[in-house]
């Protein structure tokens, strides 16, 4: 055989068995294509019916979303409604909101413009708190002059003497020369009392120590409240010195009907106080010395007291006079009574005389002027009355009975002890 027939051949025969081969494997495919169409066919109708129950339950759903899309459409449709009433209802809230809003409004400019005030009032109370602050600084220096000092306590003196009702030169003088066995003297006040009595007063400011402890807080301690300490004991000791000075000039001595003692006028309550607190023996101390501390308070009770005995002597020496008077006015009444007596007895004789000197005329005058009036009969003689009122007689004690020269009348010092009013008349 010839190689081409050989190959001739076998192309022949390898076309021949691919062509087996592949119409096997065409079948093969077509059976597996088939399969797998009939599965994919049992799976679409699956999925159909799937899709199916699906669609169903959308649509019950839709029915659903439906139904609740018209409730919801009536609820608002309600709400809608009933929003409308309120809204008709609220009306008078909202212009009551609205009034209120513009309350609000207002209230909120008044307090932006008050608080503008009130930051220009706080700003003006600095301004013065910094003025008062440099004030009281510039006291507190000028007190730490003596002679500062000593007029400001003159000050106070006399401020308080005319706040009691005393009146200078008629019931105090001041700056008297007082000479006495401790030699001359110049109290700053001399107060007269009812009777010709007389009371010194002199005014001591001891302030340095106590100013410069009043700068430490009281209830510094250690350092600071160890020197607040000892400047409160030269507090007292400089009160104790102003007592000794006043002691020894025995001012009393010098003055007529004194009381032994002599007032030292300390111008400020803080200042006595403070020394009783830290001494409370220097009154005791003052007494033995003869010399009453006394504040504003205390010298201003004594002198209102000193006034009103001024006031209850005046009252005397007006009664002293009232009975004067009396005694004056009751003799006069005396005489005055003889002579409306003598009156009435010359009254009483003067009518007797008219009613005699009328009887004479009626029984003699007028019988023979009767016949005369046969010449005239045009005139008349009328009879003349008898006069019948007498003058009355004085019936009163007082009036008829002669006052004797010594009237027996009360004297000032007994009605001054009496609760009872006395006339200085007797009945």
């Amino acid at each position: 055989m010839s190689p081409v027939l050989a190959l001739v051949l076998g192309v022949v025969i390898g076309a021949l068995l691919g062509l087996g081969l592949g119409a096997a494997l065409f079948r093969a495919r077509a059976a597996a294509a088939d399969s797998t169409a009939s599965a994919l066919h049992e799976r679409l109708r699956a999925q159909e019916s799937q899709f199916a129950r699906q669609l169903d339950q959308q649509e019950e759903r839709i029915g659903e979303l439906h139904d609740r899309l018209i409730a919801v459409a009536e609820a608002e449709t309600r709400r809608t409604s009933t929003d409308g009433r309120v809204l008709t209802a609220l009306s008078p809230v909202a212009e009551s909101l609205r009034a209120v809003q513009a309350k609000v409004a207002e209230m909120e400019q008044q307090r932006l413009r008050q608080h503008g005030e009130l930051s220009e009032q706080l700003r003006a109370a600095s301004e013065s708190e910094e003025r008062l602050r440099s004030t009281a600084e510039s006291l507190a220096s000028a007190l730490k002059s003596n002679s500062t000092r000593g007029v400001w306590g003159e000050t106070q003196l006399r401020n308080v003497v005319q706040a009691a009702g005393l009146l200078e030169r008629v019931d105090f003088d001041v700056q008297t020369s007082i000479r006495s066995d401790a030699g001359a003297g110049r109290p700053d006040m001399v107060i007269h009392l009812p009777g010709g009595k007389n009371i010194a007063v002199d005014a001591k400011v001891p302030f340095t120590s106590y100013l410069e402890a009043s700068a430490i807080a009281a209830t510094a301690t250690g350092a600071e409240g160890a020197r607040r300490a000892l400047l409160m004991k030269e507090h007292v000791k400089a009160v104790r010195a102003h007592i000794d000075a006043l002691a020894g000039k025995t001012y009393w001595a010098g003055l007529d009907d004194s009381p032994e003692l002599v007032i030292a006028f300390i111008p400020s309550e803080s200042l006595v106080s403070s020394a009783l607190e830290a001494d409370p023996s220097i009154m005791d101390y003052a007494f033995q010395k003869r010399v009453a501390l006394a504040s504003p308070v205390t010298l201003w009770s004594v002198l209102k007291t000193i006034a009103f005995s001024w006031q209850q002597d005046v009252v005397t020496q007006e009664a002293k006079q009232l009975f004067a008077l009396s005694r004056e006015l009751y003799g006069r009444i005396s005489t005055l009574a003889s002579h409306v007596d003598k009156l009435g007895r010359s009254v009483r004789a003067t009518v007797g005389d008219y009613n005699r000197f009328v009887g004479s005329l009626e029984r003699q005058v007028l019988p023979s002027a009767r016949r005369l009036s046969m010449l005239d009969e045009s005139t008349v003689i009328p009879a003349s009355p008898l006069v019948e009122e007498l003058p009355r007689d004085l019936v009163a004690p007082e009036l008829t009975v002669d006052l004797p020269d010594a009237v027996d009348l009360p004297d000032a010092a007994e009605l001054s002890n009496s609760t009872e009013p006395a006339y200085g008349m007797r009945d």
